[in-house]
C-alpha cells in the first residue's frame, strides 16, 4: 500500500500499476490542511509551502493530519514493514502510530538539508527518527551524518545508492550525428545552478558552432520565472518543459553531454540515467557524485569545483565567476571527447533491479528481527 501527500486538484497518483484502492493520498489545501503541500526542497515544480515558513498552527495541523491518516491505513493494512521516505517529520512520527511495526527510513539528503533550514524542528526529527529500525542512505557521506548528527548506530545504516529504470534509460538507438548538444533536466532554480549554466552557454555559444542546450524541467516562483524569461531570449537554448521519463530518455540519447551544475544533492539519479543513455557527464563535485559515480564513470565524468556555499545551497557571489569558468572548461572538454562506450555496463550496479535487491534484503532483516 502506498501513502503519499498530494497537492489539491492532482489526480490520484499512478504507482507502478497498483490498483487505486492501494494508493492512499493525504490531500493538502483541504479543510484539515488549509495550506499547500510542503516540499522537501524549498523550490518545487508545483505550488508548495516551505517548512521553514509554516506557522505553529500549521505544523500542528500537519502532525495531526498525518497521524490520523497513517493510523487509519496501518489499522486496515496491517503491514509487516513500513518504508518511509525522507528523514523528516512524517518519518519521525511513524513510531507514535505503530510502535511495534519495523520502520525502514529512506534518507534522500533533503531531510538533512531541512534540519539546517529549520533548526526549531531538528530535535523533533532527531528524537523521533532515531526510534526507527533501519536507515537506507545514498552514499557514505549521508551515513556519516546520520551517525554523527542523529546518533544512529552504524549497524542500522545501509548504503543502497540510487536506482534507474534500465528499460527506459539505455543507449540503444542512440543518435550518432545530432551536432554538439548538451542537456539539463531538473528544477528551474538557483540551487540547481541553472543561471550559471546559462552564463556558461553565453560563452560556449560563441566558441562552439551549432551548440544547443536542451533544458527539461519546471519550477514555480520568481526564480523559475526569471530563468524561463532568460532562456526565451537565448537562441542557443531549447526549453522542453517537464518531460515524461520516456521522452527524457529520448532527449538524453540525442545529447553528447548531460550537465548538472547543482549546489546540493544526495546522489543525483538523473546523472545515472544520462550515463546509461550514453551521455558524457559534467557535474559539480558533490559528495555523492565523488563517492558513488566517479568510480563507476571514470573519464566519462568531468567534475566542476563547488563555490563556497551559505545555508548549503546558496553560492558566495565572489566565487561565481570562477565557478562559471570551471563549468565552461568541463563542458568544452566533454564535447571534444568521443561518445562513451558500453554505457550500460558502467552503471549496472545502479539499475533499479539491483537497488531493489538491496532494499528487499533490508526489509527481510527487520521483519525477521521483529518476529
Amino acid at each position: 500500500m502506498v501513502v503519499v501527500g498530494t497537492p489539491a486538484g492532482d489526480p490520484l497518483p499512478a504507482v507502478a500499476g497498483m490498483p487505486s484502492h492501494l494508493v492512499r493520498p493525504l490531500t493538502f489545501e483541504s479543510d484539515s490542511l488549509p495550506f499547500p503541500l510542503p516540499g522537501m526542497s524549498d523550490v518545487m515544480p508545483y505550488t508548495s509551502s516551505r517548512f521553514s515558513r509554516l506557522t505553529g498552527e500549521q505544523l500542528a495541523k500537519y502532525r495531526i493530519a498525518w497521524k490520523r491518516h497513517l493510523a487509519s491505513v496501518i489499522d486496515e493494512f496491517r503491514p509487516d514493514v513500513i518504508h518511509s521516505h525522507h528523514l523528516w517529520l512524517m518519518s519521525a512520527m511513524v513510531k507514535d502510530v505503530a510502535p511495534e511495526v519495523p520502520v525502514v527510513t529512506h534518507c534522500h539528503g533533503t531531510g538533512l538539508r531541512q534540519m539546517g533550514l529549520c533548526p526549531h524542528l531538528a530535535d523533533e526529527v532527531r528524537d523521533g527518527c532515531v526510534r526507527n529500525d533501519a536507515f537506507l542512505v545514498l552514499h557514505r557521506g549521508h551515513a556519516e551524518v546520520l551517525e554523527r548528527e542523529l546518533g544512529i548506530a552504524a549497524d542500522k545504516i545501509h548504503i543502497i545508492g540510487s536506482g534507474f529504470r534500465e528499460d527506459l534509460f539505455h543507449a540503444t538507438g542512440r543518435a550518432t550525428c545530432c551536432g554538439p548538444a548538451l542537456a539539463y533536466a531538473g528544477k528551474l532554480s538557483d540551487a540547481k545552478g541553472v543561471p550559471w549554466l546559462l552564463d556558461a552557454m553565453e560563452v560556449l555559444g560563441r566558441r562552439v558552432p551549432g551548440l544547443r542546450l536542451h533544458v527539461a524541467g519546471s519550477g514555480s516562483g520568481a526564480e523559475a520565472d526569471t530563468i524561463r524569461q532568460r532562456m526565451a531570449g537565448m537562441d542557443t537554448v531549447i526549453f522542453h518543459g517537464q518531460l515524461g521519463q520516456s521522452a527524457l530518455a529520448d532527449l538524453m540519447r540525442r545529447a553528447a553531454v548531460f550537465v548538472l551544475p547543482s549546489f546540493y544533492e544526495g546522489l543525483p539519479l538523473v546523472l545515472v540515467e544520462a550515463a546509461a543513455c550514453g551521455c558524457r557527464i559534467v557535474a559539480t563535485a558533490l559528495p555523492g557524485v565523488l563517492e558513488q559515480l566517479q568510480p563507476q564513470l571514470g573519464d566519462s565524468l568531468e567534475l566542476v569545483s563547488l563555490p563556497r556555499l551559505v545555508n548549503q545551497d546558496c553560492p558566495v557571489a565572489d566565487d561565481l565567476p570562477t565557478f562559471v569558468d570551471g563549468l565552461v572548461r568541463a563542458l568544452e572538454t566533454s564535447l571534444r571527447r568521443p561518445p562513451t562506450e558500453d554505457a550500460g555496463n558502467l552503471v549496472r550496479d545502479m539499475t533499479w533491479s539491483a537497488v531493489f535487491q538491496r532494499i528487499e534484503a533490508c526489509w527481510r532483516r527487520v521483519a525477521t528481527s521483529a518476529e
